[in-house]
């Protein structure tokens, strides 16, 4: 039987097999479950993007094993004996019986109606704290104004928070600033739309700071729960950073912050 098993692990069929099963081992989980036992950060990776590189998976096996005649032949003999051969009329059978039913089942689970948790209320927007301490240092939020606004150019920001945009939000909000960046269908709720005018156009830029500084983590135990999977990126990026992605995101976006002068005239009001 051991015998039997090599043999047809070695078989170019078998190959493939064996192939395709380690490679959606390491898309599907390595890449999620193993960057963590060497100390580096990982996330969820999404269906599509499992798809797509099983696809390309495939296709390159199969151009592996059809660069010769011989290997090729070899390859299709097996399934051509399934299709031809009278002594597997009973395999065939039981393949067509099989195969409308897998795709029933499929499609039954995919329109099924669900039992959900409970939905929970939750505060899209928390109130921030009047301070917080970025890397160690104490910062008031109330009335913070965001400094790059009164210095240097306002584009030379603009093409930074570009950059840093790119380079570490995009994965998740999306090039279109509409929360539909390659891994976000990994989260529930999905990252914000920050090209809506009902989220960053409502809020004042230091409120936006200390989201981004502070993330998921940094949120206030009042209200739970939050359900938000950011990070808190005060971590990886400086001060000046921050705020540069934050002029690019209102400059991209089309809208206009708060300002704290208007918050304090409507309080007058």
């Amino acid at each position: 039987m051991i015998t039997g098993l090599r043999k047809a692990m070695r078989h170019p069929l078998g190959q493939v097999t064996w192939l395709m099963a380690l490679a959606y081992a390491v898309v599907a989980y390595g890449v999620q479950y193993l960057p963590p036992l060497f100390g580096f950060e990982s996330a969820p990776v999404p269906r599509s993007l499992v798809l797509q590189y099983m696809a390309l998976v495939t296709v390159g096996i199969l151009l592996y094993v059809s660069r010769d005649d011989e290997q090729w032949t070899a390859f299709k003999q097996p399934l051509h004996r399934a299709l031809i051969d009278p002594r597997l009329k009973a395999l065939r059978v039981a393949g067509l019986v099989a195969a409308p039913l897998i795709v029933a089942w499929w499609t039954y689970v995919q329109v099924r109606p669900g039992i959900g948790t409970a939905t929970q209320f939750r505060s899209v927007h928390p109130a921030p704290p009047p301070r917080i301490t970025f890397r160690g240092r104490p910062m008031a939020i109330t009335g913070l104004e965001n400094p790059l606004r009164h210095r240097g150019a306002l584009e030379a920001h603009v093409q930074e928070g570009r950059r840093l945009y790119h380079q570490h939000c995009l994965p998740c909000h999306g090039a279109l600033l509409d929360g539909k960046g390659p891994f976000a269908q990994a989260f529930n709720p999905a990252p914000s739309a920050l090209d809506d005018p009902g989220t960053i156009g409502q809020l004042t830029e230091s409120y936006v700071f200390w989201r981004i500084a502070k993330g998921g983590p940094g949120l206030p135990r009042e209200g739970t729960p939050w359900n938000s999977a950011m990070p808190a990126w005060e971590e990886v990026l400086k001060e000046d950073d921050i705020w540069a992605v934050i002029v690019f995101l209102y400059e991209q976006s089309g809208v206009q912050p708060r300002t704290w002068a208007a918050d304090d005239d409507r309080a007058g009001a």
